[in-house]
């Protein structure tokens, strides 16, 4: 087997200042279980697998692997893994948009102004948490109420709770606890003052395969059903540009607009800063 590897970064404002991932080309021989393996050895939050189509609409195929599980789709993988895809030659079936084929379905991304944009799929899960979830959200970050401005689930595959903050300040300030008992996804934002360059400051906290609590430098899933909430509830009413991975020294710009159709496409920057072949898969057999 013959595989390839390239390293892109996503959403970054400037060269290696956004979230990595690791894509995998010329691996589709490999099980789940070795897909798995071979993303907790680079331990970087997401890995993919870039693979053939299998619908017909489609013009590649992916697979989302975090290190404990295998996701149905990921915001930041999905423009990495696209990024991929068309320095390798990839040329879309439609001619304007790409296709994408992965867990959740079918996912439009499109190319303009330098960026690459995905249509934020549906939410899986919405609506408020219960008073208990809220209450375990707070005691978690170690703030109280009085700092929320709304909760709701936003959920579009990998979890998450929402959380809007009443501002950029207090989002920056959170010290969450280090580890937690069960499975935490948690996503807050909150607003800058009239003038800075992003409208939004987000942190993404998430369980890692050992329970312990990690920072996403900038989450693409996320970004993408805070802006529907946003959108929704009137919060927004115009594209903005969200910041993401400031306290992890990142400088993570995600775009967010809301179209004519009333989708909402979320789009950054993606940059490949390592290509290489990959040796040695067979011996994960």
């Amino acid at each position: 087997m013959t595989a390839s590897v390239h390293m892109i970064d996503v959403f970054g404002s400037n060269a290696i200042s956004g979230n990595p991932l690791a894509v995998i080309l010329g691996a589709g021989d490999l099980a789940a279980e070795e897909m798995q393996r071979l993303t907790r050895w680079f331990n970087l939050s997401e890995t993919t697998f870039l693979l053939p189509p299998v619908h017909p609409e489609a013009d590649y195929r992916v697979r989302i692997f975090t290190l404990d599980r295998e996701m149905p789709f990921a915001g930041h993988p999905t423009l990495g893994t696209c990024h991929a895809w068309l320095q390798s030659g990839g040329v879309p079936k439609g001619g304007a948009e790409i296709v994408q084929e992965c867990g959740a379905g079918l996912v439009r991304i499109r190319r303009d102004q330098g960026r690459l944009s995905f249509a934020a799929p549906p939410l899986i899960r919405s609506g408020a948490p219960s008073a208990d979830e809220l209450a375990e959200a707070l005691e978690f970050l170690g703030i109280d109420g009085g700092q929320i401005v709304d909760a709701a689930w936003v959920d579009n595959g990998p979890g998450w709770l929402g959380l809007r903050l009443v501002s950029a300040e207090a989002v920056l300030a959170l010290d969450p606890a280090r580890s937690w008992p069960r499975r935490m996804e948690i996503g807050v934002i909150g607003p800058h003052a009239p003038g800075f360059e992003a409208a939004f400051e987000v942190r993404a906290f998430f369980s890692d395969h050992t329970g312990s609590i990690m920072e996403d430098p900038v989450t693409g899933s996320l970004n993408a059903s805070l802006a529907q909430w946003l959108f929704a509830a009137g919060v927004a009413d115009a594209g903005y540009i969200a910041a993401q991975g400031t306290r992890l020294g990142r400088k993570g710009r995600v775009h967010a607009m809301r179209d004519t159709a009333g989708d909402v496409w979320i789009g950054g920057r993606t940059r490949t800063h390592v290509e290489g072949v990959l040796l040695g898969l067979s011996a994960l057999a």
